[in-house]
This record gives C-alpha cells, sequence and structure tokens, in this order.
C-alpha cells in the first residue's frame, strides 16, 4: 500500500467515526463508566455511574421487564433522564468497521477507497434529502425514486470509473429500479398491505400525528433495500459482456448477450439460495415465532407482518432476477461503443 492510499484510508476512518457523533443528541442524555455497584438485589442495583467529572446515583432494574440488563464495573452506559438505557457500543463497532475499511481497502486499492466515499454519499442523500423529505410529509416512493436516482451514478462512478461497463450497469440498475417499483406497488395494493404491520409504524403515527403515508414507507423500503443489492448484479453482469468482448472482440451482441446470459443463469441460481439464507437470517425472530406459533400454516402466512417478508422478498428477488437479462442487454448492445479514456 503506497502512502497516499494509507493517508485516504485514515482520512475515511476518522470521517466516519465523527460523523455520528451529535446527530442522535438529546437532552438529558450522557454517557457514563460504571464506577461502583453499591446494591444488587436479584434484578435491583444501584449504580455508581461517572460523567467526566460528575458522579450519579443510578438505580436500575426498578421495574421487571424481560431484558432486565445487570451491569457491572467498568461498563460504558448511556442515561437517559437518570436511567441507563444501554450499553455504549460505539468504540467496538469503529473498531469493527476500521477492520472493513482496511481489508476492503487493501484488497481492493483505490476502488476501495472510492467505494467508501460512495457510501458516505448514500449515507448523506438517505439522511439529507431522503428521510428529511418523507418526514415533512411528501410522498415516500418519488422521494425514494429521486434520491435513487441521485445515488446510482455517483456511487457506481465511484466504485467502479466512468467506463462502457460502469454505464451499461447504471441503465440495467434504472430500469429494474422502475420495474421493481410498479411491480411493489401492485404487490402491496392487491395484498391489502397497510403499512402498520412493524411497531416502528405506530410510534412513527404517535409521534407525528398521522402525517405520514405507511403504505408509502413501505413501498420506499422496498425500493432502497433492493438498490443495494441491485448494484453488485448489474456490474456482475456488465463485467462479464466486457470480458466476453475483450476475449474475443469478433463476438456479435447477439452472441455476447446469449454467452454472458449462461453464466447469468448461474448467478441467478446462486442468489435466490442467497436472498432466501439473508432474508432469513435478518427475519430470524419472526420466523421463530411463525415456527411456534399454533394457529395453521394458512393463517400464520396471511398475518400482515408475514405478508410484509414475503412481498418484499420476492418482489426484491423478482426484480433482481430481471436485472441479469436486462443488464446483458444493454451491456451487449453498448459493447461496440468506445468511451474515451482519460
Amino acid at each position: 500500500m503506497n502512502s497516499k492510499i494509507f493517508i485516504y484510508l485514515i482520512l475515511i476512518i476518522v470521517f466516519f467515526w465523527f460523523l455520528p457523533i451529535g446527530i442522535f443528541a438529546k437532552e438529558n442524555t450522557y454517557e457514563g463508566i460504571v464506577n461502583k455497584v453499591i446494591e444488587q438485589n436479584g434484578n435491583y442495583q444501584k449504580l455508581e455511574v461517572k460523567n467526566e467529572n460528575d458522579i450519579y446515583l443510578i438505580e436500575n432494574g426498578v421495574f421487571e421487564s424481560s431484558n432486565n440488563i445487570q451491569y457491572k464495573v467498568g461498563d460504558k452506559v448511556v442515561v437517559t433522564d437518570g436511567i441507563i438505557s444501554d450499553f455504549v457500543r460505539r468504540p467496538f463497532l469503529f473498531i469493527l468497521f476500521s477492520v472493513f475499511i482496511i481489508v476492503s481497502v487493501v484488497i481492493a486499492g483505490k476502488w476501495g477507497i472510492t467505494s467508501f466515499l460512495g457510501m458516505g454519499y448514500s449515507f448523506y442523500v438517505i439522511f439529507v434529502f431522503i428521510l428529511p423529505m418523507i418526514l415533512k410529509g411528501y410522498d415516500a416512493v418519488t422521494v425514494s425514486i429521486i434520491g435513487s436516482m441521485f445515488i446510482i451514478p455517483v456511487t457506481f462512478f465511484l466504485s467502479h470509473g466512468i467506463n462502457r461497463k460502469t454505464i451499461s450497469a447504471i441503465i440495467g440498475t434504472v430500469i429494474t429500479m422502475v420495474v421493481i417499483g410498479l411491480l411493489a406497488f401492485i404487490s402491496v395494493e392487491f395484498a391489502k398491505l397497510t403499512g402498520f404491520a412493524v411497531e416502528e409504524a405506530s410510534f412513527l403515527q404517535y409521534q407525528l400525528g398521522n402525517t405520514l403515508n405507511l403504505k408509502g414507507i413501505l413501498l420506499a423500503g422496498i425500493i432502497i433495500s433492493s438498490l443495494g443489492v441491485l448494484d453488485d448484479i448489474t456490474i456482475s453482469q456488465a463485467s462479464i459482456v466486457e470480458e466476453l468482448k475483450n476475449a474475443n472482440s469478433k463476438l456479435s451482441k447477439k452472441e455476447l448477450f446469449v454467452r454472458s446470459m449462461k453464466v447469468g443463469k448461474d448467478h441467478i441460481s446462486s442468489m435466490v439460495n442467497t436472498l432466501v439464507l439473508v432474508y432469513s437470517g435478518a427475519a430470524l425472530p419472526l420466523l421463530l415465532l411463525f415456527v411456534n406459533n399454533p394457529h395453521p400454516f394458512s393463517e400464520v402466512i396471511n398475518y400482515e407482518i408475514i405478508a410484509d417478508e414475503i412481498v418484499r422478498t420476492l418482489v426484491g428477488s423478482i426484480g433482481l432476477i430481471l436485472a441479469v437479462p436486462i443488464t446483458s442487454y444493454i451491456a451487449s448492445q453498448f459493447s461496440g461503443i468506445k468511451i474515451p479514456k482519460k
């Protein structure tokens, strides 16, 4: 690793470390260290928590709960309104994230660096444009699509450079996003999904006074989550076409498409299994409730909380599968276009 890449790597780590600080700050909230356990009786604890130069006495476990946590000396905790609300996890998350950055940059080099810049840009668009606009009452689907149109070209060019492959992947991604949006809208309407299945929806409605269209937020979530995987699918297919063209420049556009789809079919086969495992891992507590439910399968699958996940999974999966032939066709059509290199 040369000195320039090393300097960029340090700057990226520092940037992502200081980025979240203060964004979610609240009054009457502070971080401290458990200095002493003064009293402990079952789940009840009286703790001495030190915050900079101040010392506070905190009672923990006053109210019975299924997740009563016992704290010990040395634990870093978050205190809100005089109650310990959680552990301070940021230092370890920073270490883990730093390892992630280092591994990516060491292996991918400059493209690892630019991809992290793209990730930072995606976070910026989501937190500065998409989320605030939704909270102001604008249509969540429209806002998400507009935000995605800002994210797609910038992140693709930063991660993969300005070339024929990237341009093909961008066009394939945009077309697939439109298909996913339409399919998600139709599915949510026909499945009679309301967006109220998750607990967070009730909190949002309570806090914001019924100003949000939760069905729109459900649709927006499907669109944004699909965008994250589309990058991998579309750029892979565009790369396959590019390499086939480089290996044999005499291949026609039709031959490029047919041969890239042979690889694409293998990609689809492995992707379907991968998606099932990814969604299963993310929704494991929900699946446990599903298995442990005494009601019949036909009734359980009809619950909105289950139907939400089924629609989200199937719509996203259909879109990702369609992205393979769409991107392969576009890349094969662009195979004769020359992009000037700088």
